[in-house]
């Protein structure tokens, strides 16, 4: 079984993975990108799924033309845990820039 993210490792979310924020009513993340039109979003898409894939932890995401919108939470943990930080790190490292 995966644990939950600890209370001091939670308090360490702001600055571990800016840019993410809590989902209200969820132990999830978040994180909205937004791209030039909607083939560059559905790059990005594909890409993730290769990382989520690798990491065996899939995230849910909604898109519409050139939005992406990913929310991270281990279900296996009932929430948060450091599967989310690592996966919402390697999402970063492939994201463009602000």
């Amino acid at each position: 079984m995966v644990a939950k993210l600890s209370e001091a490792e939670r308090a360490g979310l702001a600055q571990a993975l800016p840019g993410w924020a809590l989902v209200e009513g969820r132990d999830a993340i978040r994180r909205a990108f937004r791209f030039r039109d909607f083939p560059e979003a559905w790059a990005f898409m594909s890409r993730v799924a290769l990382l989520a894939e690798k990491h065996d932890h899939h995230p849910e995401w909604f898109n519409v033309w050139n939005r992406v919108e990913i929310v991270l939470s281990t279900h296996d943990a009932g929430g948060l845990s450091m599967r989310d930080v690592t996966l919402a790190r390697a999402i970063d490292a492939i994201a463009p820039a602000a």
